[in-house]
């Protein structure tokens, strides 16, 4: 067995649980992916922190330039930095994929001042935590969002890593992807935009994205079991944490 097949076996029980989340079938509305929406959008900002940390850690960002670490973990950061912050929307314009997310949330006529206003707290120089105490983000996206800036404040590069490739790769079942599309036909130009977001993400991160960031952990963690045995801790939190996140929306379901 692999270092890489023992991490994914130690998360094979939470990623089991999270894939068969009772959310996803408790979802069967155009109101109720809105719901989703105004909590997950948290999860799609906080996930490029996780992603700049690393290329802060394991590229040079600061000026003289000086070459830092291992060219091929180089390499893999930034091309992952280059997908996430500048791919393309349907008519082939570049778009970061959380701007595409707040296209599709308009779109489908989901609430966005949330995110909105925790972010143009950040911009005015305020802290994450601050931000989304006083943005008014539901509790669930709060604690979620919470750990995750966190961990790419505090975290060990290795621990950042793995958690970015172990607990935040597509997750989302086929059920989900399917209820979108049929939504997609009963409310034409509501979700179309959405449903791109979730073929796209599908397509980069369960594909090319997905196997450079397997290399990326095995680079950072090499020989040291301590490293491995910390990346899979990291790699279960954030699997828990997306549980945590799910139920908290089901809770938000309940009572919309």
């Amino acid at each position: 067995m692999t270092r890489i097949d023992a991490v994914r076996a130690r998360i094979a029980p939470a990623r089991a649980r999270l894939l068969a989340h009772p959310l996803y079938a408790r979802m069967a509305s155009l109101d109720d992916v809105r719901v989703f929406m105004r909590s997950h959008v948290f999860a799609v900002w906080d996930f490029m922190s996780l992603l700049k940390r690393l290329q802060r850690d394991l590229t040079c960002v600061t000026v003289p330039w000086v070459p830092v670490g291992d060219a091929e973990v180089r390499f893999l950061i930034n091309e992952i930095v280059c997908g996430e912050e500048s791919d393309v929307d349907p008519k082939g314009t570049r778009i970061s994929h959380f701007d595409l997310y707040l296209r599709a949330m308009r779109e489908a006529g989901a609430e966005t001042a949330s995110v909105e206003k925790a972010l143009a707290s950040v911009r005015a120089g305020g802290s994450t935590a601050a931000a989304l105490v006083s943005a008014g983000v539901t509790a669930g996206a709060a604690a979620f969002s919470g750990a995750t800036f966190a961990l790419a404040a505090n975290g060990k590069s290795h621990e950042v890593a793995a958690a970015f490739t172990f607990g935040r790769e597509d997750l989302i079942p086929d059920m989900f992807t399917e209820l979108v599309t049929r939504l997609s036909r009963e409310y034409p130009g509501k979700l179309d935009t959405f449903r791109y977001y979730l073929e796209r993400h599908i397509e980069v991160d369960g594909g090319h994205h997905g196997a450079i960031s397997l290399r990326m952990v095995e680079l950072l963690c090499g020989d040291d079991d301590r490293k491995w045995a910390e990346a899979a801790d990291a790699s279960v939190a954030a699997i828990e944490a997306r549980i945590a996140l799910w139920d908290a929306i089901v809770g938000d379901l309940k009572a919309a």
